[in-house]
């Protein structure tokens, strides 16, 4: 059998599988058990936070043969074939490949023809922003009234550039960024699944470096994995990510105190030649300043610090050298260089 990503083999197969997204699943769960579907769903939200694979195991809860549910079987011929995106009744469509109004037409014709086989048909349009106007309003009519056995799945990571009429025609579902903590569970169950030996540190930067994204995450985690095998050192995320050592920023947070100028210099110059882009470099300056900054107002949270326990004596003496007001200024100079 082929080698199959950790994206793809892990998944969520069902709403209790799915990270960070409880508001929206329970709502699902609730709609399919009090029998109020709405005919069309909008999720919304930033890439890889699940958006996609709630649209699958919305439509297995649909046609499920013991259903509808919100504890699909998995095992019969329709959830598998949603799950393998095999399924006649259940049609993805990639709205960035399909944007022309020709292209709706054609959906609008097949959406009168009853199912196949399963109780639902279900049109998923993923990245329906890319539409045109022109095939927007194409969809309308469609959206607003289809046929009693049809549903529509809109899923956009730009919700900012679908029309307020077929908003307005849409149950809507904000997907939030996955929290740091989440994905970093995540990574670890994986892993020891996997049989992949890794440190607290170079999950931390992987997560970090995913930025609220699952399959990000994931992906990253499948990536270094290809480089090192299953014994993953700290070094070789360093390396292939471009991570800037805690220690290096530490230092020259503790320079800009000392108003020492020579530091600084001999700092940046270290970290130009080891390879960090100047960006990334930033943006890990930010987060320090953040953390700083939370550290200084809440104390020690680990609510609202992605940091590890490690780390929280220096981070904290730290925090109480700086006053509020230069953190704010430094955090609002650094937020203008990175852009």
């Amino acid at each position: 059998m082929s080698y199959q990503v950790l994206a793809l083999k892990w998944r969520p197969q069902r709403f209790e599988e799915m990270v960070g997204q409880e508001t929206v699943m329970k709502t699902l769960k609730n709609a399919i058990e009090s029998d109020r579907m709405a005919h069309a769903f909008l999720f919304s939200g930033v890439r890889g936070v699940g958006k996609t694979s709630t649209a699958r195991i919305l439509a297995k809860a649909m046609n499920c043969q013991e259903g509808p549910t919100p504890t699909p079987c998995g095992e019969c011929d329709s959830c598998r074939e949603v799950a393998s995106a095999n399924s006649v009744d259940v049609l993805e469509i990639d709205a960035a490949s399909n944007t022309g109004v020709d292209n709706i037409r054609d959906l609008r014709e097949s959406v009168r023809y009853g199912t196949a086989r399963d109780r639902f048909r279900i049109f998923i349009i993923d990245e329906v922003h890319m539409l045109s106007n022109n095939a927007f309003n194409a969809l309308l009519k469609t959206l607003e009234e289809p046929p009693s056995h049809v549903k529509f799945i809109l899923a956009t990571t730009q919700h900012e550039k679908i029309p307020g009429t077929i908003i307005s025609r849409c149950q809507q579902f904000d997907f939030k960024p996955i929290p740091f903590r989440l994905i970093t569970e995540r990574l670890k169950l994986i892993s020891q699944e996997e049989k992949i030996e890794i440190s607290d540190y170079a999950l931390k930067a992987i997560v970090l470096a995913a930025q609220g994204s699952m399959r990000d995450a994931q992906s990253v985690l499948d990536r270094i994995i290809a480089f090192s095998g299953k014994q993953i050192s700290d070094e070789d995320v360093r390396t292939l990510l471009g991570v800037v050592d805690e220690r290096a920023v530490m230092a020259i947070a503790d320079a800009v105190l000392d108003n020492d100028t020579k530091v600084l210099i001999q700092q940046v110059e270290d970290l130009t030649n080891s390879g960090v882009e100047p960006q990334s470099f930033c943006r890990k300056l930010i987060q320090h300043v953040r953390n700083l900054m939370v550290c200084k107002v809440t104390g020690w949270d680990e609510q609202l610090l992605n940091l590890a326990d490690a780390e929280k004596d220096a981070v904290l003496q730290q925090a109480e050298k700086f006053s509020q007001l230069d953190l704010i200024r430094f955090y609002d100079l650094l937020n203008r260089t990175e852009a």
